[in-house]
């Protein structure tokens, strides 16, 4: 995916690129924090997980900022990515187990107010930033910058699973909604851990804003 701006357009373009990654970093920490909290509260597994998931993209992307502060980054990429792949396993196995455990138990959910609010918001806040970093990533010509939007509309659906099941359970007292939408997020987790370990989880945020940032510092080297 290559394009011709202009030096400025560019600049522009790749600052806004940073700065909704940024705010997609912030708000999965966020997220992370509530849906936990939430989630023990009303001994929901399916938040609880979702939370947790929330807290292994942002160590993901942690973990990619402290790669690239090494010397020789590439030495490092396939250890920090099976440490991503391995974080990720290690959600699906705790999800099918909880969920198994709350099935096996008819363990029910209670109702989380909190719960609802925070996973109805991710439905209505993600979209927009996958829309804004994908129209930014496509004019600014990188396929990166357009994956990690495709990444962050995923966390959508993701959220909505959820949403659903914590509708459900209040609405119909369908106990059996948390756990299936448990099973949802561990099937998410599976996909994310076999594509890291096999090496496709490179295009992550934090890597994204500083492969772009050095890109802009040697523009402005060899302008010099």
């Amino acid at each position: 995916m290559t394009t011709t701006l202009a030096p400025q357009r560019r600049e522009i373009l790749q600052r806004r690129v940073r700065w909704i990654v940024a705010a997609t970093i912030g708000y999965n920490l966020v997220e992370a924090i509530v849906a936990i909290t939430a989630g023990t509260i009303a001994s929901s597994g399916a938040l609880v997980a979702f939370g947790l998931d929330s807290t292994i993209e942002v160590l993901s992307a942690a973990a990619v900022a402290w790669q690239f502060t090494r010397r020789d980054p590439e030495r490092w990429e396939k250890g920090t990515l099976r440490v991503i792949a391995v974080a990720f396993f290690a959600l699906a196995v705790y999800v099918v187990a909880t969920s198994l455990l709350t099935l096996a138990g008819r363990v029910e959910a209670e109702h989380s107010p909190l719960g609802i609010v925070i996973t109805a918001l991710s439905v209505i806040v993600m979209p927009f930033l996958s829309l804004a970093e994908r129209r930014a990533g496509r004019e600014l010509g990188s396929a990166t910058a357009v994956a990690d939007s495709k990444q962050t509309l995923i966390c959508t659906y993701l959220s909505a699973a959820v949403l659903i099941g914590l509708l459900l359970n209040t609405w119909f007292g369908w106990w059996w909604a948390d756990a299936v939408a448990g099973q949802v997020i561990a099937a998410f987790a599976i996909r994310e851990g076999i594509e890291a370990w096999r090496g496709d989880a490179c295009a992550t945020s934090v890597g994204m804003l500083l492969d772009d940032e050095g890109d802009h510092d040697e523009h402005r080297h060899d302008a010099g």
